[in-house]
């Protein structure tokens, strides 16, 4: 398993990178992006720690970790400029946080994230017909996610992508150490959302891609 969403104490989750990394290889994850909550206060914060800690730590965690931000409920004018300087400043990898119905986030911004060339835009809600195509055209995943509340859209996610052929990752959103499911949770979730077993695997084999483009950046 990989995943490619996940949260420390450097935004509001509640384990230390090391802690985060040991127990996602106990439940079984061959590699994680960590990506905590950024705006413009503390995303270099942010990449230089995380960074100094895989620098660091990397050779001996068992699992894979690739740096990376969620950037979170930042105005949308300026989501596809901090993308671009997040990448400048070390992350391999952006996630956007996005339309989420659980949350009050500014409309616009899974456009945005689109339109910045985000990895990954997690959590996209009741995404739009236009937003799913353009995203199939950029490249950019939509992200089924295993986590409460964010989960509701999933069917709506899927949906979407599958009718205008954007590609689709698996992700936990982990905050806690209860949120690392099983890979068999994973696959539950995926069928549940109303992808085939084809689909979940192309979703499994879609956060394998992007994983290796991030080790190679």
């Amino acid at each position: 398993m990989i995943d490619l969403h996940t949260h420390t104490t450097f935004s509001d989750g509640e384990l230390i990178p090391s802690e985060l990394a040991r127990r996602a290889v106990k439940a079984g994850y061959k590699a994680l992006a960590i990506t905590d909550h950024a705006d413009f206060s503390n995303m270099y914060h942010i990449l230089e720690n995380l960074g100094r800690f895989v620098k660091e730590s990397g050779p001996h965690l068992g699992i894979d970790v690739a740096v990376g931000v969620e950037i979170t409920h930042v105005p949308p004018p300026l989501i596809p400029g901090l993308i671009a300087e997040a990448r400048r400043a070390g992350a391999s990898i952006v996630v956007v946080h996005g339309e989420t119905i659980v949350e009050p986030v500014a409309r616009g911004t899974n456009l945005a994230a689109i339109e910045g060339g985000a990895d990954v835009l997690a959590h996209p809600g009741l995404i739009t017909r236009e937003d799913a195509q353009f995203a199939a055209e950029k490249g950019v995943h939509l992200e089924i996610t295993t986590r409460k509340g964010h989960s509701l859209t999933n069917g709506h996610v899927a949906a979407m992508a599958r009718k205008y052929g954007a590609k689709l990752v698996i992700n936990n959103d982990a905050h806690a150490p209860g949120d690392l499911v099983s890979q068999e949770l994973r696959r539950r979730i995926a069928l549940g959302a109303g992808l085939t077993p084809d689909e979940y695997q192309q979703a499994e084999a879609n956060a394998r891609d992007i994983f290796t483009k991030i080790i190679s950046r």
